[in-house]
């Protein structure tokens, strides 16, 4: 799924308008119905409380306007609110203010804060006050009303997104509205996937409203969303005749005394991944745990082992950022590096500890062989590239950092973000905040690593790895609870997670 930008999104409108033959009325009546159908569904009140539909005079108010004379219809009691110095008046706007006027809805003209609606807990708050179109912080009246609204106990419906929100810049410490649903249309916005405005935009529904197909295949985005049709592109099922050397032979670097967990964690998943051969590089102390806990996976302990002889390198997980460890991730450089070109064809993730590792020793980023994917959360990526003043920033500095090391960057969060040089930003359709526990991490390095093993490429690995990573993730959480889940139950459902893709 394509994500477009403010200024894309009204071309997209204009040419739907066009190629359809409808008004911006008619627009505005399929986004109303589309709403109402979903409020009507959804948002259960009792009598005598109120709708408070609150616009702006733009299109995004004229959407609610719409939607306050559809809610009149079908018998609920509404009140509607007009923020005269919110937006440029349109004709769609005058036109739906006639309708509802035939309707005998109240309609309030906000000049002051005492014109601001009371709000009872049980009520629910439409907010059409200000859309796409915003490039500026909140003042004067507005803000006041948006204070209002947000002090308030009720229910807060946003309609296409929470006004104050910019659509594609940052947005932090603005004032916007505080909605508990966003109801927004076709596909996503780029201001909805940061976690900078995930407390503001509450439980989001993208509704469909028919927009132009043909604008979705011939527009350009700069970020997309790996949705399953994505990720069914991607992935290659198994030849009926096929051996496991067919599947790569992965070797992992992990763990240390005190940190055998992320090591079995790591080699569980990238077996489960469907890797052929796994060879586990562990300290002598780590040999008879891994042994017994993964009895599918070969166990090294030398420093000098031939790195060529793999088709994929996982490293990090448990092995600690001791001399030693340092030792061994510039060892396994200077070998990839050494190899000639025609043998230069070991892929490798990096996590963890060799993220630390790469951030206290910033000149083995010099040596990181092209290709390598890179699996920081925030705080390792903070380490590894400087601070960064809002999510938006990160993802540009994400997306820059790919290019100058031609390597993936995957920026782990509730949409992970994946950066890969000459391509768009890949944001993450799956996956909970159940997964925010001890080793999972450790998984998603074992499922990367499994399947650049198997002959995926490094953007391609990353798409489907953190797509079956999330997956797997819901499978788990529907299993056991966000709050019970440990790391391995999501290791545990990788195998439903590819029968849910091949569905």
């Amino acid at each position: 799924m394509k994500i477009f930008t403010a200024a894309q999104i009204r071309r997209w409108e204009a040419q739907t308008m066009q190629q359809q033959g409808i008004s911006s009325i008619d627009l505005m009546q399929r986004a109303a119905i589309a709403c109402y159908q979903w409020i009507n569904e959804h948002i259960k009140l009792q009598a005598p409380e109120y709708f408070h539909v609150c616009c702006g005079q733009g299109n995004n108010g004229g959407d609610g306007l719409a939607l306050a004379a559809l809610l009149l219809e079908g018998g609920y009691q509404v009140t509607t609110y007009l923020l005269p110095d919110a937006g440029k008046q349109s004709a769609a706007f005058d036109y739906n203010v006639s309708r509802l006027q035939k309707l005998n809805c109240p309609i309030i003209e906000v000049k002051s804060s005492e014109d601001f609606p009371v709000l009872g807990k049980e009520d629910c708050v439409i907010d059409a006050l200000l859309g796409i179109g915003l490039n500026r912080p909140l003042q004067d009246l507005p803000a006041l009303l948006v204070e209002h609204i947000n002090c308030a106990a009720c229910i807060v419906v946003s309609i296409d997104v929470p006004s104050g929100m910019l659509t594609d810049e940052s947005s932090i410490n603005l004032l916007k509205v505080q909605a508990t649903h966003t109801l927004s249309f076709q596909h996503y916005k780029l201001c909805f996937l940061l976690p900078e405005n995930g407390k503001d935009i509450g439980v989001l529904q993208l509704l469909d409203i028919g927009l132009d197909s043909h604008f979705v295949a011939t527009e350009t985005a700069g970020f997309i969303m790996s949705d399953k049709q994505l990720i069914q592109s991607i992935y290659l099922p198994r030849d009926q005749f096929a051996h496991k050397g067919n599947f790569g032979h992965a070797y992992l670097l992990a763990g240390s005394f005190g940190k055998m967990g992320a090591a079995v964690l790591c080699a569980q998943a990238c077996l489960r991944a469907g890797v052929g051969l796994l060879t586990v590089h562990v300290p002598t102390t780590g040999v008879e745990i891994l042994q017994i806990s993964t009895p599918e996976a070969m166990i090294v302990t030398g420093d000098d082992e031939p790195i060529s002889r793999y088709a994929a390198l996982g490293i990090g997980p448990g092995m600690g950022a001791e001399p030693q460890a340092v030792s061994l991730l510039r060892n396994v450089f200077q070998k990839l590096n050494s190899l000639s070109e025609e043998r230069k064809k070991v892929s490798i993730v990096l996590d963890a500890d060799a993220l630390n590792i790469l951030s206290a020793h910033p000149e083995l980023l010099e040596q990181l062989p092209a290709d390598s994917i890179l699996t920081p959360h925030p705080k390792e990526f903070e380490r590894l590239f400087g601070k960064s003043a809002n999510d938006f920033e990160r993802i540009k500095l994400a997306e820059q950092k790919a290019n100058e090391l031609q390597c993936c960057i995957i920026l782990k969060g509730h949409h992970t973000f994946i950066a890969s040089p000459g391509h768009p930003g890949y944001f993450n359709s799956t996956g909970n905040a159940g997964m925010a526990t001890g080793g999972s991490g450790d998984v998603l390095t074992g499922i990367l690593t499994g399947l650049l093993a198997q002959g995926y490429s490094s953007l391609h690995a990353c798409l489907l790895g953190v797509y079956l990573h999330g997956s797997a993730g819901d499978l788990a959480a529907g299993k056991h609870s966000q709050e019970a889940m440990v790391a391995s139950d999501i290791t545990n459902c990788l195998g439903n997670a590819f029968l849910r893709l091949n569905e």
